[in-house]
């Protein structure tokens, strides 16, 4: 039996309460209510990323939880933002009403805002790295997976397709999730890598080809999903138009694709043996996930 199950809910739990300690210290106001709601639920697979790829480099999680805690404040921002009228405009996430509808818009970009500067906050605490290159490394290369080169690029060309001429084709969506999704995933598999000062390339590769597999997934859903068990409303991407994975290769070819790119994620870890098992599992998850 797989002990991925119980790996990812172990960490899932003790990020979330990590974040939640930390939202905490904030003074009250309505934008620590709604980061401590936005960073409430969800796989935390990110962080469980960043800890696990810790675990391969020797750095127990008391040298990683911060770096895990900051990828998913990270990823809570992206998501609470991304749901804002003027991105994709969603009423639902995880099942809950999102924070601009809870809220408002404004008490969304702030929130949004908030997150994100509380995960850099993070990324310089002691227990983010076991050394000050360490966690340089990691701030560094976190500002580069987040921003106009990351994850804001992505986001950027995805509101672009949205109002083309003609619909992306496979090699422009491959880019625009390279980005959207890929970048923070990347992030997360290399960190414990990074925190050794250790070669990234196999977790690089093998955090590449996940993304892409994540997003078909994702697509897949879209299509094929259950609205209860994924907590938003589905088939979006089709109502609209919009050019996907699916759109492109169809269900049964997107389901090829994917489990191409398990195939590559899992030959990426060589290196690391057995060791690297669990991260071999995840890969296998994210194509098999119902949300």
């Amino acid at each position: 039996m797989s002990a991925f199950p119980t790996a990812l809910s172990a960490a899932a739990d003790r990020v979330e309460a990590r974040l939640q300690v930390e939202i905490a210290t904030l003074p009250p106001s309505m934008v620590r209510d709604a980061m401590a709601y936005a960073a409430r639920g969800g796989k935390k697979l990110r962080g469980f990323l960043v800890l696990e790829s810790a675990r391969l480099h020797g750095i127990g999680p008391e040298h990683a939880i911060a770096s895990a805690a900051a990828i998913e404040a990270i990823h809570a921002y992206s998501l609470v933002h991304d749901d804002l009228p003027a991105m994709d405009d969603d009423d639902l996430r995880r099942g809950q009403p999102t924070v601009h509808v809870k809220w408002d818009d404004a008490t969304a970009i702030l929130t949004g805002d908030a997150l994100q500067t509380l995960a850099f906050g993070l990324l310089a605490r002691d227990d983010a790295a076991p050394t000050d290159a360490g966690r340089l490394a990691l701030l560094v290369s976190l500002a580069h997976a987040s921003g106009g080169a990351g994850m804001v690029l992505g986001q950027a060309l995805d509101i672009a397709a949205e109002s083309a001429a003609s619909p992306l084709d496979l090699d422009a969506i491959t880019e625009l999730q390279r980005g959207k999704t890929g970048a923070l995933i990347e992030w997360s598999a290399c960190a414990g890598a990074r925190m050794a000062g250790a070669d990234t390339a196999p977790l690089a590769a093998y955090a590449q080809a996940l993304g892409l597999a994540f997003q078909i997934a994702d697509d897949l859903l879209d299509i094929e999903g259950d609205a209860a068990l994924a907590g938003k409303r589905l088939q979006k991407d089709m109502a609209a138009g919009k050019a996907t994975f699916v759109s492109l290769l169809g269900v049964d070819g997107a389901k090829a694709r994917a489990r191409q790119l398990v195939a590559h994620a899992q030959d990426a870890l060589a290196p690391y043996g057995s060791q690297a098992d669990i991260l071999r599992d995840a890969a296998q998850f994210v194509i098999a996930r119902k949300a």
